[in-house]
Parts: structure tokens; C-alpha cells; sequence
């Protein structure tokens, strides 16, 4: 489904009772208006002829065609004073009113299947059949805005179409994504206050727009100790080059050895654990159990003190002064604290995913401050830990991960980016809805991103877009009619969008919602000023 959105203002286009002209083409998904025109060729009134965006009406026996004028011309101007001119518009159609047993449109649905005929008169929709085409009767939808063609009528998206599925939210950089980002998260908290949404924040730009419905962790208050990071995860920050085979291999043997101490020491502690726990065996790299930076580097002493060859020991050095380098450092201190203990991830768990909600439905995981190099590696666990959390919850904890600058984890190029990472955000996207787990990406460069990514997104919003390769990419991403309103890209206006998918009902664009109703943007939802 497509909607035209904008969050500027618009001037209310009244209902022309008439009809403004006749069809003369129709093919599968577009037709073409003969518009009426004065025989002087003038204009009576500017309502007699249609703007771009504008939503018209054909009514059939059965249905109400809606389409919406996607181009208009004059293949046959006047010369002189007198002569009559040919006006055309061209439609794209996108849905249907079906008429009730009274004859009055009634539902809407998209796509068409009773196709106008030739001849037939053309008309601009009227407010009913507006507010049918974008508002429905859908309880569980929520208001973003107002459509630009009639300012009293709601602009609405479908709550559960967008936390049950993914959705994409693209435009280039100034277009106001944060703003719009912020918008939907704030309308979506506003029906369901008890969801849980995590939401990576590379700008630190979120949390004045959720105030205190969020929870927010910084590098500064954030828990990830290094036994929940995987073995890749580990090598990039232990090691950092994979070109440095003989630590890594170093690190392949020692932290299955680490997690067995540990676990031998929580043995004499707590007899009730069961002995063969302890067996070196029951532990691979991967094993998501907790150990001891500690244990790690006397494993890694051990092993020099009973080296012959002091040629060997240079591997053991290098990967020890680094790990020792990099757990004093304060920027790594969320990952190398004290938190090693069994019952430490249930801790983490619940306060990044809101269990229990507490009056705090979305986390902001505020990524400013993180070391640079290790960024991707904390993206990743975390969107890891995200389909993790879903799986072992059965379905029974929803959890939407929105992903800012989306195109820094999931980069098209296969050569950038961290794999793990890459391959954690595939999965939620690939097999997260089964199991109530839903992606948000946000990026203002699409042509940048894994095509695969967008192509798992049932609703996309699309902000302005001038580069000829992201509009080719969001083109790509639109399975249903209405792919002609892709050329209102690069005239959007400032949060204007295009809407595509299940999240939406019919084709609309919208004046301005801000967060608190009646509110001007400044100061700007999110805090970055960007907006005007």
C-alpha cells in the first residue's frame, strides 16, 4: 500500500460536487483524464482542475476507483486567443471504495478489481471517502498527522502491522528522520504503553523526545561484560586484526578453559551444582556462561611459564598487554566490570528489554562515548541478544529494535561492516517475526544497504530523496500499485514522506503532527535541532 505523506502544511482542497473530466486510457495500474477545460481556456476557479497528489474518484456500478494524480500536462496548447487546449492527467490507481447496500462507499481496499471504463467522468474524492481511504474504522491505528488534501481529516498507520512486521524509515540526511522516527515510536507507545522497544541512538539524540518513558543507558551506566560477547565478538575486541592467527588461536583454547574455572570455583562454592559441569568438554567459545578476565590472563601466564621456546612467547605477550591495556581503560568499563555471575543476565535482560515495562516501554542504548572500534561489536551483541530474548520468550515478549543509521551495520559492500553484526540484523529481519521480534531501519542512505534487509520491510516511509540510487532502491522495495508516486521524491518537503505497505491504509498526504498537539517544532522533538 502507498500513502503520500507530509508533515508540512497544506491548503484544504473543498469538494468539487462535479465531475473535472473523462477517462480516455486505462491499463493495469494507471489511466488518463481528459480534463474539462472553458472553451476560452481559462480558469474559473483553481478547484476545477486537480493539483499533483491529489486524490480523485471514478465511480463505477459496484465500487468507487481511487487514484491519484501523479502527472499533468498540455499536449495540445492554445496558440491563440480563442483556441481550446487539451488538459491531461495521468493516474495512478490505488484502491477501491466498496459500496454498502445502501450505495454508499463503505470499505476500503487496495489494489482494484472492477477497472473504470472509458469514458467514464472523473471527480476529486469527497471528505467521506477521503477519511475512508486513510483512517478506516481501525481502532488499534494512530494518528501521525493530517492529510495534506483536507487538513481536518487524520493521516493514521496500523499500529500492529508496523510491531508485528518491520518497516523502514528512509530520506536523505536534514530530511527530518529523527523527528519522524521519534513521531511514530511516540504515537505507537501512545497504544500500546506496555511494548518494548530498544532503540540504538549512534547521535545521543533521542532521549529528550521520550523523557520519561524512556530508560536510558549510556557507555557510562551500560552492563555487557565480556562472557556474553561470542567468539567473534571477543576476538575483534581481545585481538581486533584477524590477520593475527596465533592469538586468536591462543583465545579458541583458553576461554573454554576460563569458563570451566569458573564454573569449578562456583562448584565447591554451591554443591548442588552438578559435577560434570565443570568438565572441559561441556564448554566451547560460544557457550554463553560467565568467566573471569582473570582466569583468562593466568591461563595465558600459565602457558608462557611452561613454554622451552622463547621465540613462542611473543603471541602470549602481545594478546595479554593488550587485554590488560584495554580493562583499564575507563571507555571499555561496561565491559570489563564485576558482573560475572549466573543470575548477571537476567539483570542485563531486563532492563534492556523492559522486563518488567515499569512506566519505561522504549531503552535508548546511546552509542556516543563507545570506542570507536568496537561500536559494530556492541551493535551486535545487542541485536544478537534481541532475537535471543524473543526466542526464549516464545513469542510472548514482543520486541521491536530500531536501527539508526542502519547502513553503518548492514553495509551492501561485503567487504565493510562487521559479519556478526551483519548477520544478527539478517536474522531479526529474516526470521524475527516468528518469534515477535520486529526491525525498524533508519538510514539516510539506502543505496548503501543490504538490499535484502529492506526487502524483509512491509512498510516503508520515504522521505526526500534527490540521489537517483536510493529512489532506485525504494523503488525495488514497493511490491504494490502506486509505484508511480515515487517521482514525488526529490519535492518533498521538509518531513513530507512517502508511505508504502501494510502500516497504511490508503494514499494520503499530511500537514505537520508534532508531539504535543499544537506545538511548533522548535524546540525539535529530538533535541538535534535539525528540524525546522
Amino acid at each position: 500500500m502507498q500513502s503520500l505523506i507530509s508533515t508540512g502544511s497544506g491548503k484544504v482542497l473543498s469538494r468539487i460536487d462535479g465531475s473535472i473530466g473523462r477517462i480516455v486510457s486505462v491499463t493495469g495500474s494507471k489511466a488518463i483524464v481528459l480534463l474539462d477545460t472553458p472553451k476560452d481556456g481559462s480558469i474559473r476557479n483553481i478547484q476545477d482542475r486537480p493539483e499533483m497528489g491529489t486524490l480523485l474518484a471514478i465511480d463505477t456500478a459496484n465500487t468507487v476507483v481511487l487514484a491519484i494524480v501523479s502527472a499533468l500536462s498540455v499536449p495540445v496548447p492554445a496558440h491563440r486567443d480563442g483556441d481550446n487546449e487539451i488538459w491531461i492527467a495521468e493516474l495512478g490507481l490505488v484502491g477501491e471504495l466498496w459500496r454498502n447496500v445502501s450505495g454508499d462507499a463503505a470499505t476500503f481496499n487496495r489494489g482494484v478489481t472492477v477497472y473504470p471504463g472509458l469514458g467514464d467522468r472523473v471527480r476529486v474524492a469527497t471528505k467521506a471517502e477521503l477519511t475512508l481511504a486513510f483512517c478506516g474504522n481501525d481502532a488499534r491505528s494512530v494518528r501521525v498527522g493530517c492529510i495534506r488534501q483536507d487538513a481536518t481529516i487524520d493521516a493514521r498507520v496500523r499500529v500492529d502491522d508496523l510491531l508485528g512486521k518491520h518497516f523502514a524509515i528512509l530520506g536523505t540526511t536534514g530530511t527530518g528522520k529523527s523527528c519522524t522516527t521519534a513521531l511514530i515510536l511516540r504515537s505507537i507507545l501512545d497504544q500500546h504503553p506496555a511494548a518494548h522497544i530498544v532503540l540504538l541512538d549512534p547521535h545521543n539524540e533521542y532521549a529528550t523526545a521520550f523523557g520519561e518513558l524512556a530508560e536510558v543507558i549510556s557507555p557510562w551506566n551500560m552492563q555487557l561484560p565480556l562472557w556474553l560477547l561470542n567468539f567473534e565478538e571477543a576476538t575483534e575486541v581481545l585481538v581486533g586484526d584477524p590477520e593475527r592467527k596465533q592469538e586468536i588461536e591462543i583465545l579458541q583454547e583458553l576461554i573454554p578453559m576460563a569458563k570451566s574455572r569458573y564454573a569449578a570455583g562456583r562448584a565447591a562454592e554451591n554443591q548442588k551444582l552438578r559435577r560434570g559441569i565443570v568438565d572441559h568438554g561441556r564448554f566451547t567459545v560460544d557457550t554463553p556462561v560467565p568467566y573471569r578476565i582473570s582466569d583468562l590472563t593466568g591461563l595465558i601466564d600459565e602457558r608462557m611459564g611452561k613454554l622451552e621456546n622463547k621465540r613462542d612467547l611473543a603471541p602470549y605477550r602481545n594478546l595479554k598487554s593488550r587485554i590488560d591495556t584495554i580493562s583499564q581503560d575507563a571507555r571499555y568499563a561496561f565491559m570489563f566490570g564485576s558482573l560475572t555471575v549466573y543470575d548477571g543476565m537476567t539483570q542485563i535482560l531486563s532492563r534492556i528489554f523492559r522486563v518488567p515495562v515499569q512506566g519505561k516501554p522504549i531503552t535508548i542504548l546511546e552509542l556516543t562515548g563507545i570506542p570507536t572500534e568496537i561500536v559494530n561489536v556492541v551493535v551486535s551483541v545487542l541485536c544478537r541478544m534481541t532475537f535471543d530474548f524473543a526466542l526464549w520468550s516464545e513469542g510472548k515478549v514482543p520486541v521491536t529494535l530500531v536501527c539508526e543509521e542502519a547502513h553503518r551495520y548492514v553495509p551492501l559492500n561485503p567487504n565493510a561492516g562487521f559479519e556478526p553484526c551483519k548477520r544478527a540484523i539478517a536474522k531479526i529481519a529474516k526470521e524475527g517475526r516468528k518469534y515477535g521480534a520486529s526491525l525498524c531501519i533508519v538510514t539516510q542512505r539506502p543505496a548503501e544497504i543490504d538490499p535484502t534487509i529492506l526487502s524483509q520491510c512491509n512498510t516503508v516511509f520515504a522521505l526526500r530523496m534527490s540521489n537517483d540510487r536510493d529512489q532506485a532502491i525504494v523503488q525495488s522495495a514497493i511490491s504494490d500499485t502506486g509505484s508511480g508516486l515515487l517521482e514525488f521524491l526529490p519535492a518533498l518537503g521538509q518531513r513530507e514522506a512517502l508511505a508504502f505497505g501494510d502500516g497504511v491504509l490508503g494514499v494520503l498526504r499530511t500537514s505537520p503532527l508534532h508531539l504535543r498537539e499544537g506545538a511548533a517544532c522548535d524546540p525539535c522533538p529530538t533535541g538535534s535541532r535539525r528540524c525546522p
